[in-house]
């Protein structure tokens, strides 16, 4: 019998029978399987959201990034009406991630929530899961937001939580040589400059 992973209002998740109705305020998030599969899939990853101190992070499923993708909000309230070309961008890699079936929850983008106004002021995530203990991410923030340490506090919480996985013990940031203001967040969350690659500044976080 095949299942349905579904997210709730209080971001977590429910394995459910597909082609029920779900419950009120509950919403598809594009993965499917045997229950089995589904179970496994959100296990030890029962809530959708990670807590900074004035920032939701909010793991945006496989429908919503379609919706993203196509041009649409997906439901979040964006500072400025809407996502930034690197969150679309981030977007779209999700679902070919998943269309491929090489995305894992948890280890895909997600939307950073203002909690004092519940505002999107941007994106964070993972280029894809970790590979040879190394996980490498990427974060894209509103003009507006930026310069509150925002991004800071983001990338710390998303980092931490990755070092917590037993096959992770890197987490990798990368950027162009001129943006001295990812530079300096990956120096206040932690990051130390790695050897550079193809003319990028590389930065590492170890647990």
């Amino acid at each position: 019998m095949t299942h349905v992973i579904a997210i709730g209002p209080k971001d977590d998740f429910a394995v459910l029978p597909a082609g029920e109705p779900l419950p009120d305020g509950w919403r598809p998030t594009g993965w499917s399987g045997d229950e089995d599969a589904c179970r496994r899939q959100v296990a030890g990853h029962p809530r959708a959201a990670l807590e900074a101190d004035r920032l939701r992070l909010r793991e945006v499923t496989p429908a919503e990034a379609a919706e993203l993708s196509a041009g649409r909000d997906a439901g979040f309230g964006w500072l400025g009406g809407d996502p930034g070309a690197g969150s679309r961008e981030a977007a779209g890699m999700l679902v070919r991630a998943h269309e491929a079936g090489l995305h894992r929850p948890g280890w895909g983008m997600y939307v950073l929530i203002r909690t004092e106004d519940e505002h999107a002021v941007g994106g964070m995530g993972f280029h894809g899961p970790p590979a040879e203990g190394s996980a490498e991410v990427g974060f894209d923030l509103h003009p507006e937001a930026r310069g509150h340490g925002y991004a800071t506090e983001a990338l710390t919480a998303l980092a931490r939580w990755a070092l917590t996985d037993p096959g992770t013990d890197t987490v990798i940031a990368t950027t162009t040589p001129d943006n001295i203001p990812s530079q300096r967040v990956m120096e206040r969350a932690g990051f130390a400059r790695r050897p550079d690659h193809d003319g990028m500044y590389v930065y590492a976080l170890t647990g």
